[in-house]
């Protein structure tokens, strides 16, 4: 049980698995390219001491496997599933009350407990005095990657309605003026978008206080998908171990107790100011746009304060250990959020976001002569409905029947999906809809698409093994390359707009048709590398689904509608770059070589990769 952060490193420490960087290293790329470097390799935690422009440590890696993760969480797990558990399925008490009685003592224990002299053992700082961290080369200056962002509900106050989550925080760059206003990038339907719409409405400056550090129960805490009902701020004292201990300054703002810093500010009705652009966890730049600019208020923090950081990139990042983390904890809860369901599996390696790879029962048609996906577009419509699944473009859902599936066995999942799916019957479009902010593939900020592959019944069709003849030779598509059974990548030439590439495809698909069937081809993925895109399932699924949007850019093969269904016989993905796509996120060649002088003989992190 961690009352600090500093109390959690020295026990990381102690059991091998934190390592301290006693040279100046540079906020500016240098301390990203060290983390990304040992992140990689599965290395420990990095204590950085000496952070050049600051007095104040930073530490990285902390949740960078689920080994460690679940390591500084060993004493308060399993009571914490219990209580999750128990909020997922609230009939499990009325069942079994006495083996239950101890999850219900352990959520009132977790209550968090108000305090007085909120800001004792703080001192006040400014915005420039912290680790100002610039992760990749294009970003637009320092950011906050974790934070703990506290917002209270304008019509309810009070800390059991307030909303804890991660968004990120601008601190320099762009219109920022120093140490007076900062930015926070967040989607409207977020907890703190719903309070800032509220404050609007009143006419009201939002109060936010921005907490860094801390117990990492409270880090995890700002990112948790809990079940309605179940307050952040007691699910960080159910982790810890310890109430989460707070109080209010002079000026009316919540103070955690606990945290390293804390900064504090308000948004002000219609203020915005340019944010970005950051290396996000597609593996992409996100770009400037708009977003809610916070006056700064007061900036916290304690004596010997440490702060925390990561860094996303193309996944697998640290992030993904989060995301692993949070699957354990919650375990089931999607299955009691939408019925029927008994997977859902937001793939990491293609953003999280794009992809969902779902299992699902079938039960309506259980008559008919040909199985077809009915129940199973019931459940995708509920999947896509639902939090931060919403948010996906690509949905693959099948009927588990007679032989076990998982939807973490990637390849094997598709190849399910691909033999048994209809073209002309199970695929479904949702248009001119929403998607992740941070996604570029689609046609506008927030503006995409959404398709849903669904599959039952009896195998349709053997896969090719190879690229199909069909495929060999075509004038201006080169270089077929097997992806996986029944798909393959295609090279396809530069285009400078939309209707190049339709007039592109168009020419494609008239080629192959004339070629002859090739229904043990039903998927094609057109890229700008077919080498680089078959290398890998991780290639396919990010190269794939980060660069296409399913409206515009999925073509077919003696396609044709039918009362506005579309169908055809083998469907085309163009993943090919798009003139409006971010750029993907590249390292700093120069960095690389000054950080390697820390890897050698001499250097802290000698022997850690």
């Amino acid at each position: 049980m961690y009352t600090t952060l500093e109390s959690c490193l020295l026990d990381l420490e102690r059991h091998g698995h934190l390592v301290r960087v006693r040279e100046e290293v540079d906020p500016e790329l240098e301390m990203a390219a060290i983390h990304l470097r040992v992140f990689e390799a599965g290395g420990p935690a990095l204590l950085f001491e000496n952070v050049k422009g600051s007095s104040y440590r930073a530490v990285s890696n902390l949740f960078g496997t689920i080994e460690r993760s679940k390591f500084m969480f060993r004493q308060t797990w399993d009571s914490t599933q219990n209580v999750i558990a128990l909020r997922n399925d609230p009939m499990k008490a009325l069942k079994n009350p006495f083996r239950h009685i101890s999850a219900a003592t352990s959520a009132i224990k977790a209550l968090p407990l108000k305090r007085g002299s909120s800001v004792s053992g703080f001192k006040e700082i400014q915005i420039t005095d912290l680790p100002l961290i610039k992760h990749w080369p294009m970003d637009g200056g320092a950011f906050v990657t974790l934070p703990q962002v506290y917002t209270e509900d304008p019509d309810k106050a009070g800390i059991m309605k307030a909303n804890l989550g991660m968004y990120r925080v601008q601190l320099t760059g762009n219109d920022y003026t120093a140490n007076e206003d900062i930015g926070l990038h967040y989607q409207i339907h977020r907890g703190i978008g719903i309070h800032q719409h509220k404050a609007n409405r009143k006419g009201e400056p939002l109060k936010v206080s921005i907490f860094i550090g801390g117990p990492p129960a409270h880090t995890l805490s700002a990112v948790m998908p809990l079940p309605e009902g179940l307050s952040e701020l007691l699910f960080a004292g159910l982790l810890s171990g310890r109430r989460f201990r707070y109080g209010y300054d002079a000026d009316g703002f919540c103070i955690s107790h606990d945290a390293d810093f804390v900064i504090t500010g308000e948004i002000h009705p219609g203020e915005t100011k340019p944010e970005g652009p950051f290396g996000d966890h597609l593996g992409y730049y996100s770009l400037i746009h708009p977003f809610p600019m916070m006056r700064v208020r007061k900036v916290y923090a304690k004596q010997n304060a440490i702060w925390p950081f990561t860094v996303v990139g193309r996944p697998p990042q640290e992030d993904t250990a989060f995301g692993d983390l949070i699957h354990q904890l919650t375990g089931g809860a999607v299955k009691q959020e939408v019925p029927g369901v008994k997977e859902v599996h937001a793939v990491d390696a293609a953003g999280v976001h794009p992809l969902l790879l779902a299992i699902g029962s079938e039960r309506y048609t259980p008559y008919t002569k040909v199985k077809q996906p009915a129940e199973l577009l019931t459940i995708a419509n509920r999947i896509l409905g639902t939090g931060q699944l919403s948010l996906a473009k690509y949905l693959f859902i099948a009927a588990e029947e007679e032989q076990p599936l998982s939807t973490h066995h990637i390849s094997e999942f598709f190849s399910y999906i691909l033999e048994r799916i209809d073209l002309k019957r199970d695929i479904h479009f949702q248009t001119n809809t929403t998607i992740d902010t941070l996604d570029y593939s689609g046609s506008g900020l927030n503006q995409g698409s959404k398709v849903v592959f669904a599959a039952c019944g009896d195998k349709k069709r053997e896969l090719c093994m190879e690229a199909p003849e069909q495929l060999q030779g075509l004038r201006d598509f080169v270089n077929p390359r097997l992806v996986l059974p029944g798909a393959v990548a295609l090279e396809g030439p530069t285009f400078s707009s939309y209707s190049d590439a339709a007039q592109q495809l168009e020419e494609l698909t008239n080629a192959i048709r004339m070629r002859g069937d090739m229904p043990e081809c039903p998927l094609i993925i057109l890229c700008d590398d077919s080498n680089f895109l078959s290398e890998s399932i991780d290639n396919f699924l990010w190269s794939t689904f980060t660069r296409s949007n399913p409206s515009h850019d999925m073509y077919g093969v003696n396609a044709e509608y039918s009362y506005k269904h579309w169908g055809c016989d083998n469907v085309i993905i163009d993943a090919r770059t798009k003139p409006h796509h971010a750029p993907p996120l590249i390292l700093d060649q120069a960095v690389e070589k000054r950080i390697e002088k820390l890897f050698t003989k001499n250097g802290s992190l000698n022997g850690v990769l």
